[in-house]
């Protein structure tokens, strides 16, 4: 028997529909229409197997859609602009960043452009190895001018909505990079990358008033049932709707200070209040207070992110200043500058109440202050309640609180909302955790963001028929900070408006805002007069399926979201979610292995021998640690190259569905790998050596199947349970089935007529079936059969629904509720027959001991019940 030629089988046919461009979608198609996706991958240079695994299970969705009939748009695209690749052209230059060392290993720039179109070019050609049913025509980079000309167009759009904004906002900078950081690039206080102390500054940016749809995107978790949960979770945290009151508490000096808080109800346990170090007060007294400046100064070296701010000791410096109690005539609060309060969330202010607060509580302890607590444990004495070194932030009843005092948590927060408002002391209001979206980022690789500064007119949108601004290709990399800012002629413009000199913006949007209108460009990709045609976007969209991974659950998705919302508001688009269904695929992973000097080794770099781990060329032990996910830095990595040149795209595709949930971790292993590539190759031969005899026999169904009838049963259960498991994403399911079914199918030995129209039927039955799995093996045998079309354009196989169900059942036989036994009777057998089937079954006979039956309750085709 032959073996698989699966080199010459996959180039023959990726040549095939590459020439036919057969997976082309069309807005005039009378079918149903589908859009499936996965996230946009970035040009990095070579694909990983996490693209092997993403991409695999949008094609196998897309391929199974098409043949169940859909007009199936299957889009790709590239997220192209981007730090990485800027970062690499600051590595080939000469940057005051990078270190000497560094730099003598490098000669000359790599434009950012040159190195991104050079990877798309790489992972062009290894995604369509992988076989995938893309529709390439509708390909397009975010970095293209074409592309970027349309983001320009949304920007102005939004700008002239009221959407988009600028404002002054604190920033973490980098005096080496001369650039913005995200919280998460600052590392112990330091640039990620330079390794340079981080300074606060106030700067003017750029924003997307994602707030104004904070209630939108809420209520819009709701209709989304085909998320995963978890994610709609981490939106709804992440949005964070608040309800509470906002306090005003009168100061002994600098007027008032305003605090959002949840809990009003503890307002009677309030022994301080607390101010972030860039809160507008704070930098006043900055100005005239040596102690607050510097502490203002070391809180702005430390990380900004909550999760630094958790861990961080809770520290302060009091301002001087006390606050009037709102509710206790005379009771002032001292008023601190805390390095755990962010600026960004409420109103940058807080009251502390220790007693029922962890982190309130450590200040209180290290300052001496007091703490009363307000909020009594049900079921607990007031005379035995006191707080020690944890905070209480359960519920309970209200003590040492006034007019309070009795009421339950929710009572108590109405009541002292009610007094705050009849006080003029505060009102009940509703706070977000979400924040409008900084767009702005000071590099270059980013689309320019459309505006022009004007002493005279201000800021100035560039009119449309100078769109779109293109970047500049004559750019350095051998200064610090934004090459638009010291490029010598490109930010020097006139004014659209009056003609006087004027200066571009030179920060680019932020690459979330390219990621963020993709999948309604795809609609209409090489529209020129606008960002989509909506003709177009209200065929395709909603995207019925997305896919990707979990951690993009929220900034991504979000904005998706928040993006396609504001399209909506003004009225360029009819669908207000991006987004149908969702899918989040898990990570693949892989054993680490380390030498004796506890370096990370590649897989290749290791051997089993005997039992033990060895390094290959030294031989000496090789220590093997747990699987994690993929990842160059610790070398566990599986190069797909390697295993598609060795053992075909088919079977990377079978494997990546099949050893595990497609939302779960899946673990590689070179048994599971070997064991698809054995499988498809047992498929070939089981096939291939018979399709030429069997494709010649009759096609009319014989009218009795006789003692193979249940072969022919299995083979309609195998094409139900196959087609509702791909509904379901249970593509590990559907394989299993369908290897199950080749078991049987393959053991069939019988020359009847019956058993050479079974074969032929289940043989092209596992093909169709295999066909979205492994498309190149499936279409090669396809043909083997004779077929003139392609198996890429035939239908889905059918099933009947009456064969689904068995002439014979298997019941149960219980006595007086306990198993005795099994009877097989046929389905819907008189209820007198199987009544004295069930009473002839050994363990039932004994079970009666001679004892007469008081009644036998029979549930037809399912148990019997012997009642004694």
């Amino acid at each position: 028997m032959s073996r698989y030629n699966f080199k010459t089988t996959e180039e023959k046919w990726q040549r095939l529909w590459a020439e036919r461009a057969c997976f082309e979608a069309s807005e005039q198609s009378d079918a149903p229409k589908y859009y499936v996706m996965e996230m946009f991958p970035y040009p990095s240079g070579r694909i990983h197997m996490g693209h092997v695994r993403n991409y695999t299970l949008g094609d196998v969705v897309a391929r199974y859609k098409r043949a169940r009939g859909f007009n199936v748009l299957h889009p790709m695209g590239w997220d192209a602009f981007g730090l990485p690749a800027e970062q690499y052209a600051i590595q080939t230059g000469t940057h005051p960043a990078i270190t000497t060392a560094k730099n003598a290993a490098f000669e000359n720039n790599i434009h950012p452009a040159e190195w991104t179109r050079d990877n798309i070019a790489a992972m062009r050609t290894q995604l369509k190895a992988m076989g995938l049913s893309l529709d390439w025509s509708r390909e397009f980079a975010t970095c293209d001018p074409a592309y970027y000309k349309q983001g320009q167009r949304l920007f102005l759009s939004l700008l002239d909505s009221g959407l988009a904004y600028r404002k002054e906002s604190w920033v973490n900078w980098d005096p080496a990079e001369n650039s913005v950081l995200a919280n998460e690039q600052v590392i112990d206080g330091k640039g990620w990358r330079t390794g340079v102390p981080v300074e606060k500054r106030l700067l003017n940016q750029w924003f997307f008033k994602i707030t104004q749809f904070s209630d939108a995107l809420l209520d819009g978790l709701k209709t989304l049932d085909r998320w995963p949960e978890k994610v709609r979770l981490m939106q709804q945290n992440w949005i964070g709707r608040s309800e509470g009151a906002r306090v005003r508490f009168e100061l002994s000096a600098h007027g008032a200070l305003e605090v959002f808080t949840t809990r009003p109800d503890t307002l009677f346990g309030a022994s301080f209040c607390a101010i972030a170090p860039t809160h507008p007060l704070a930098q006043t007294l900055a100005k005239t207070n040596s102690e607050i400046s510097v502490f203002i100064e070391e809180c702005n070296r430390m990380g900004t992110s909550e999760a630094a701010l958790e861990i961080a000791e809770k520290k302060g410096v009091d301002t001087g200043i006390s606050a009037d109690h709102p509710f206790i005539d005379g009771k002032r609060l001292p008023v601190y500058v805390a390095n755990f309060v962010l600026m960004d969330y409420g109103s940058g202010a807080i009251f502390g109440c220790p007693a029922h607060d962890q982190r309130d509580l450590d200040f209180a302890r290290k300052y001496n202050l007091s703490v009363t607590p307000v909020v009594l444990p049900h079921n607990v004495s007031i005379d035995s309640f006191e707080i020690g070194d944890d905070a209480y932030v359960g519920d309970g009843t209200i003590i040492n609180s006034g007019f309070l005092d009795g009421l339950g948590v929710p009572e108590a927060k109405k009541a002292a909302i009610k007094r705050l408002a009849s006080l003029k002391r505060g009102q009940g209001e509703i706070s977000y955790r979400l924040r409008d979206w900084g767009v702005s980022r000071q590099r270059y690789w980013g689309c320019p963001i459309p505006v022009i500064y004007c002493e005279e007119c201000g800021c100035v949108p560039v009119p449309d028929e100078d769109l779109p601004v293109l970047l500049p290709d004559d750019v350095t990399f051998d200064q610090t900070g934004n090459p638009l800012e010291y490029h010598p002629t490109w930010k020097h413009v006139t004014c659209p408006n009056c003609g006087r000199a004027a200066t571009r913006e030179t920060d680019t949007c932020d690459t979330f805002f390219d990621s963020s209108w993709y999948f309604a460009r795809y609609c209409s990709p090489h529209n020129d007069q606008a960002p989509f045609d909506r003709r177009a976007t209200d065929y395709w969209m909603p995207v019925d399926q997305y896919i990707g991974g979990v951690e993009h659950a929220v900034l991504h998705l979000l904005y998706s979201r928040f993006f396609t919302k504001a399209l909506h508001h003004n009225g360029m688009i009819s669908t207000d979610e991006p987004f149908e269904g969702l899918f989040t695929q898990g990570m693949v992973c892989h054993e680490t292995y380390r030498d004796g000097d506890g370096k990370w080794l590649f897989p290749t770099d290791v051997i089993r021998n005997d039992g033990d781990w060895k390094h290959k060329l030294s031989g000496k032990a090789v220590t093997v640690g747990r699987s994690e996910k993929m990842s160059k830095s610790k070398k566990n990595v599986v190069d797909p190259a390697e295993i598609i040149s060795s053992f075909g795209a088919d079977t990377a595709r079978l494997y990546m569905l099949s050893d595990s949930p497609p939302d779960r971790d899946l673990e590689w292993t070179e048994a599971g790998i070997q064991g698809a590539w054995r499988f498809l190759n047992k498929v070939w031969r089981m096939i291939e050596t018979e399709a030429g005899f069997l494709s010649k026999a009759s096609d009319a169904t014989p009218n009795d199947f006789g003692s193979l009838e249940p072969i022919r049963r299995e083979m309609h259960k195998t094409i139900a349970s196959v087609t509702g498991d791909l509904d379901r994403f249970h593509f590990n399911r559907a394989v299993a089935r369908i290897r199950e079914f080749s078991n049987t199918i393959g053991d069939l030995d019988d020359s009847s007529i019956e058993g050479a129209w079974l074969r032929r039927e289940g043989y092209r039955t596992i093909i169709q079936l295999l066909g979205p799995v492994a498309p190149h093996i499936a279409e090669e045998l396809w043909q083997k059969f004779g077929h003139d079309t392609l198996l890429v354009d035939s239908p889905w196989p059918t099933f009947d629904t009456a064969l689904l169900v068995d002439d014979i059942v298997t019941i149960a036989v219980q006595v007086n509720g306990k198993l005795r036994g099994t009877i097989e009777v046929p389905r819907d057998n008189d209820e007198k027959r199987t009544e004295t089937e069930a009473l002839a079954v050994e363990n039932v006979k004994r079970a009666m001991d001679g004892k007469t039956p008081r009644k036998v309750v029979i549930i037809p085709n399912k148990v019997v019940n012997v009642v004694i």
